[in-house]
């Protein structure tokens, strides 16, 4: 069976210009705002992933709430915060008033700022290849015109918004057991999320170190689980390599407009410069030139980049970091072997592991239940990371490939669109009854 995930990305290519799904589904309004991934001040909605799910309907609600988490996600974000998030033209939220410009000339600059545009921020990264300038488009101008002037005056130098990447997946309640100490062979991983909080019991024995929020450490509820099963480990509960360093970079720092497109760049110049071979990416939103740029770049250097696929539907236009040639997206699989309704399906899926009925570190202590493919993910990322122990191209491939053919095969025969090449990581999810029974 031919693998060509990896080793030729150019293979690998999805439209960008589909109107994604869950804007329609938006559009429609909600009774009640599902659950919130983003660590937002204040936002306080309901989870909807507390036990496990007694019946094939309750299955099926809790996947129709995970489909529509991301749209209430964005729609809440823009209603409580329209004086730093606006839409895109189509509808993606994005940081307000703000453009993206790469790398232009001195002249085209100062032509920007003749006419009314603001250097907001700018910044090279060498690591990426890439120096980007954040501008303010001149006040009362549509963003959507201002990028079109932005364009004109350089057609070479690449224009976007600043997007906002939201979270692929969702935590309900849990408790938590006694800790245990952790041996083994070091690792590296990295991880783009959320903060993590460091005092769980699920990482007394982990070795991480962060970047972002100018050195304050904000814990999140999402980045908290994702790195537990990444590098936790306490009692019954283990994540995939609890030996090895985690790199983790917050790219929200607790604010509404967290995880843009900029900040997802910068985390991964950081990685690239602390040579993590392995990089999970548990976010999801629309295609965005920088982001590209960024994890092409990532890529070409030798490392892997793992992407949840998101929790969208299967018939929901492709969601990104995971659909850009190069990326190792991943799906999610209940214990029943089936694929979760709620995941996206595509050429995009190269791996699927579990994704519901798992135990993980809920930021404050003790444990949650978790569903959603953003959970999935750091499975396939710690089963790489075992592999990997520095960026190298062809050992990237090589360890890529291995994993491809130890997955069981689900579905068609070979590689298909729902399950990719097959579930990995079977025997790595910690059920939560198992960490129920050990409460104090």
């Amino acid at each position: 069976m031919m693998r060509t995930s990896y080793r030729s990305p150019s293979t690998r290519r999805w439209s960008a210009a589909r109107i994604p799904a869950w804007i329609a589904v938006a559009l429609l309004g909600f009774a009640e705002p599902a659950a919130a991934q983003l660590r937002l001040p204040s936002i306080g909605l309901p989870s909807v992933s507390r036990l496990p799910l007694p019946s094939v309907q309750g299955t099926l609600d809790q996947a129709v709430s995970l489909t529509d988490l991301r749209a209430a996600t964005a729609r809440d974000l823009l209603r409580r915060y329209p004086d730093r998030i606006e839409p895109d033209p189509s509808g993606h939220p994005v940081r307000r008033g703000e453009l993206i410009w790469l790398a232009p000339s001195p002249q085209a600059r100062q032509s920007a700022i003749a006419q009314g545009f603001t250097v907001l921020r700018e910044q090279d990264l060498p690591e990426l290849g890439l120096r980007q300038l954040v501008m303010r488009a001149p006040e009362g101008e549509p963003l959507a015109a201002a990028a079109q002037r932005l364009r004109a005056l350089e057609p070479d130098a690449d224009v976007d918004f600043n997007h906002l990447y939201l979270r692929s997946g969702d935590t309900g309640g849990g408790a938590a057991p006694a800790s245990a100490p952790v041996r083994g062979q070091p690792r590296r991983v990295g991880l783009i999320d959320g903060g993590v909080d460091r005092r769980h019991a699920a990482f007394a024995q982990a070795h991480i170190q962060s970047f972002g929020c100018s050195g304050r450490e904000l814990p999140s509820a999402h980045g908290t689980a994702v790195a537990s099963l990444l590098v936790g480990r306490d009692g019954v509960f283990a994540g995939v390599q609890p030996s090895a360093e985690l790199f983790a970079a917050d790219v929200y720092c607790d604010q509404p407009d967290g995880g843009a497109a900029e900040d997802v760049a910068r985390a991964l110049a950081w990685m690239v410069r602390e040579r993590a071979p392995v990089i999970n990416i548990s976010l999801v939103g629309p295609p965005n030139m920088l982001m590209n740029k960024a994890i092409q770049a990532v890529i070409r250097q030798g490392h892997l980049v793992v992407a949840a696929v998101g929790n969208d539907g299967p018939a929901a236009a492709a969601l990104y970091p995971a659909s850009y040639p190069g990326v190792v997206g991943v799906s999610g699989v209940a214990p029943s072997r089936r694929a979760l309704p709620e995941a996206a399906q595509g050429p995009q899926v190269i791996l699927s592991a579990p994704g519901s009925e798992l135990a993980a570190a809920r930021s404050g202590g003790g444990y949650v239940t978790v569903r959603g493919t953003s959970f999935a993910a750091p499975i396939v990322a710690g089963l790489l990371c075992e592999a990997l122990s520095q960026p190298d191209t062809q050992a990237a491939a090589v360890a890529l490939a291995h994993l491809e053919r130890a997955a069981t095969d689900l579905g068609e025969p070979g590689r298909d669109n729902v399950f990719g090449y097959g579930l990995v990581g079977e025997s790595s999810r910690t059920s939560p009854d198992r960490v129920a029974a050990r409460r104090p």
